[in-house]
C-alpha cells in the first residue's frame, strides 16, 4: 500500500475526474488530505456521487463537483474562480480530461480532429493559464499533465490523440519554464491501464498484449499505479523535479 504524502490544507482541481483515472486521482488526493474540485464535462451524476463518497470518507466540505467543458476558456476561468471561492486557493492542478479517439486517418473527420485537440491540449493550456496566479501564490503549486506512452511508441489509427498527447509534453516543458520557480510542472505518461470499471474482456485483452509482446513486467498496470506517481509528484519527495515526463508502462516504452 502506498504511503500517501501529507496534503493537508492543500486544494486540488482534477479535470475529467468523474471516471477511471481521474476518479482515482481525486479520491487519493482527498485521502491524502486535500480538498478537491471534481470536474466533468457532462457526467454530473457520477461527479456528484464521487463528491458524496469523498465527503462521507473525509468530512463535509472536502469536495465539490463542477461541470465545465475545459475547451471553453470562459468556462475554465469560471471553474477556477469557483474553486478558489469555495476552498480559499488552489495548489494542485491535474489536467486529466482527454478524448481518446481511435479512427483510421481517412475516417477521421475535421470535427473529430479538432475536438480531440481542443479537450486534451487546448483544455490543459486554458486550465494552466487560469490557475497560474493561484498556483504561484500558493508557494507549493503543482501542475500534472496526464500524457500517454502512445506519444513515444506510436500506434495505428491514433493520429489525433498521438498529436494531442505529444503536444501535452511540449506544454509541460513550456509551463515549467513559465511558472517556475514557484510552480512545478510534470507529465505522467501511462500505457493502457486497467480500471475497476473495465469489463472482464478488456483486462484479458491487455494481459494478452503484455505477454505476447514480451513486455518486461509481463502484465498491464492499473489506474492506481498511475495515481501513485501523481500523488508522489504532489508531495515534497520530488520537489526538485520539473519539466519531466514520468513513464508508467511496465517497460512498454523501451521494449516496443
Amino acid at each position: 500500500m502506498q504511503m500517501l504524502p501529507d496534503l493537508q490544507g492543500r486544494v486540488a482541481l482534477v479535470t475529467g475526474a468523474a471516471r477511471r483515472t481521474g476518479r482515482v486521482i481525486a479520491t487519493k488526493l482527498a485521502a491524502a488530505g486535500a480538498s478537491v474540485l471534481v470536474n466533468a464535462m457532462s457526467s454530473r451524476a457520477e461527479a456528484e456521487a464521487l463528491v458524496a463518497d469523498i465527503e462521507r470518507e473525509h468530512g463535509a466540505g472536502r469536495a465539490m463537483a463542477h461541470i465545465a467543458d475545459v475547451s471553453d476558456p470562459q468556462a475554465v476561468r469560471a471553474m477556477v474562480a469557483a474553486c478558489v471561492e469555495r476552498f480559499g486557493g488552489l495548489d494542485i492542478l491535474v489536467n486529466n480530461a482527454s478524448i481518446r479517439l481511435h479512427a483510421a486517418l481517412d475516417a477521421t473527420t475535421p470535427e473529430q480532429w479538432r475536438r480531440v485537440l481542443q479537450v486534451t491540449l487546448d483544455g490543459s493550456f486554458y486550465c494552466a493559464q487560469a490557475a497560474a496566479p493561484h498556483l504561484s501564490r500558493s508557494g507549493q503549486g503543482v501542475v500534472i499533465n496526464i500524457g500517454g506512452v502512445v506519444s513515444h511508441t506510436g500506434a495505428r489509427n491514433a493520429a489525433a490523440i498521438m498529436t494531442a498527447k505529444t503536444g501535452l509534453e511540449g506544454l509541460t516543458r513550456a509551463l515549467a519554464f513559465d511558472l517556475g520557480p514557484n510552480v512545478r510542472v510534470n507529465c505522467v505518461a501511462p500505457a493502457s491501464m486497467t480500471s475497476p470499471d473495465d469489463p472482464p474482456e478488456r483486462a484479458r485483452t491487455l494481459s494478452g498484449f503484455y505477454q505476447h509482446n514480451n513486455v518486461p513486467l509481463g502484465r498491464p498496470g492499473s489506474v492506481d499505479e498511475v495515481t501513485d506517481a501523481v500523488l508522489t509528484l504532489c508531495g515534497p519527495a520530488w520537489r526538485y523535479m520539473t519539466g519531466q515526463v514520468i513513464h508508467i508502462n511496465g517497460g512498454v516504452y523501451f521494449s516496443s
